[in-house]
C-alpha cells in the first residue's frame, strides 16, 4: 500500500498537469479568438464578384417549393 505522502504527491502532480493543460487550452482559445476578431467578413468583395441572391421572379419556384426540395434532398 502506498504511503500517505506518495498519494498526496501523485494527486498534486495530476492537479498541476490538469491546471497547466487547462491554462494552455484557455490561452489557445483566446489566441484564436483574437485572430478572427480582426477578420472582416462583411467587407465589399474584390474582383469579379457577382450577387448570388435576389428577388424571385414569377418563373422561379416559390419558397415553399424550395423548402420541400431542401428537405427532400437533405442538403
Amino acid at each position: 500500500m502506498k504511503s500517505w505522502f506518495e498519494l498526496v504527491m501523485h494527486t498534486l502532480k495530476v492537479f498541476i498537469l490538469f491546471t497547466g493543460c487547462t491554462i494552455l487550452f484557455y490561452y489557445g482559445i483566446m489566441w484564436v479568438n483574437e485572430e478572427y476578431e480582426s477578420y472582416h467578413r462583411y467587407d465589399t468583395p474584390e474582383g469579379a464578384a457577382i450577387k448570388v441572391s435576389g428577388t424571385l421572379n414569377k418563373n422561379e419556384t416559390s419558397m415553399l417549393d424550395r423548402l420541400k426540395l431542401f428537405y427532400l434532398n437533405g442538403e
